[in-house]
């Protein structure tokens, strides 16, 4: 089955993979990725503007010949009572052409200094995360990512991604039902 996801980050795609091929509901996994726009922000901020950026992704990357154009954004969201307001998480959806299939992963409080350079700032995490000294690598969100940093590689920003495209697979209709339609 063909996916085309709206991102060349290859964290992304290989996290797509492994949930659809964890699911085992779809034979002959095959993923293109695209550098294609979200329309937001790059470092998204809010919950709504996170969700624009995955489903614009998702929309831009369906085609008729694809099972589902997939979007995959991480963003900042406010969240009461954590210390610096904020927390990262990370959107996917699904789109089939006609609908939008959304589920939302694990989220983590950001240092203060990151959020800070993020919110205050306006930079991108991957820049905020080198302003801060927490890294010196310019795309850690293509690597292990900050979640990977803050727990010394117990989840790494893989393991954190793979979740939200769990989430938007049981939200596909098919999931409603189980034991009656095992499979597309």
């Amino acid at each position: 089955m063909h996916f085309r996801l709206g991102s060349l980050n290859p964290v992304k795609k290989e996290a797509l993979f492994q949930a659809l091929e964890e699911s085992g509901r779809f034979p002959n996994i095959r993923i293109h990725a695209l550098s294609l726009p979200s329309g937001v922000p790059d470092q998204p901020i809010g919950l709504e503007s996170t969700l624009t950026g995955a489903r614009n992704r998702a929309r831009a990357a369906w085609s008729p010949e694809v099972f589902f154009g997939v979007g995959i954004e991480s963003g900042l969201v406010e969240v009461p009572l954590t210390r610096t307001g904020y927390m990262n998480l990370t959107a996917c959806v699904l789109f089939d052409g006609k609908n939008f299939f959304t589920g939302l992963g694990p989220a983590f409080e950001l240092p203060g200094e990151i959020t800070r350079r993020v919110v205050e700032e306006g930079m991108e995490l991957d820049a905020a995360v080198q302003a801060a000294g927490f890294s010196a690598n310019p795309r850690i969100g293509y690597s292990e990512g900050l979640i990977g940093i803050l727990t010394r590689n117990v989840v790494t920003r893989l393991i954190y991604t793979k979740p939200a495209v769990h989430m938007a697979l049981a939200a596909l209709p098919e999931a409603e039902k189980p034991g009656e339609n095992p499979g597309f």
